[in-house]
């Protein structure tokens, strides 16, 4: 059993799947931070000073000073500062792996296929690649 699970875990698609969700952690801390440290309190500005983290429902009705003193007071709390801030981390993140698998894809530009037929250089109509003469015109086609 043992034997089987190191080569198991000596797989290199295995081992890239633990590199990818290591980066991907780390990846989303950034952007995270992004959102939360750089543009949410620039979008807060512009939308009229607005800290969306501070922006609750307290459901019981009660006016709390702050979304914490709402929970310490027991309150049902609907966040939704928090959401629209994690709705624009989902959004940047899914935006970042869309850009990176594009390039990747651009990279990986399929093999071209050796060809099979070309152009007859009088009537240009398609013969094989091979071929001494053109079945249509019954030109003989140089080498």
């Amino acid at each position: 059993m043992w034997k089987e699970f190191k080569q198991f875990i000596s797989k290199g698609n295995v081992l890239d799947l633990a590199v990818g969700i290591i980066i991907g952690a780390a990846f989303g801390k950034i952007v995270s931070s992004l959102v939360g440290d750089l543009l949410m309190p620039i979008i807060g500005l512009i939308v009229g000073k607005v800290n969306f983290a501070s922006l609750f429902l307290a459901l019981d009705l009660g006016t709390y000073e702050n979304i914490d003193a709402a929970k310490k007071a027991g309150a049902p709390v609907l966040a939704y500062g928090n959401f629209v801030q994690s709705v624009l981390d989902f959004v940047i993140i899914g935006f970042a792996v869309f850009i990176i698998v594009k390039l990747a894809n651009k990279a990986k530009s399929p093999a071209a296929a050796n060809p099979t037929t070309k152009d007859c250089p009088y009537c240009l109509s398609t013969i094989p690649l091979r071929a001494k003469k053109c079945a249509h015109c019954t030109s003989e086609v140089p080498a």
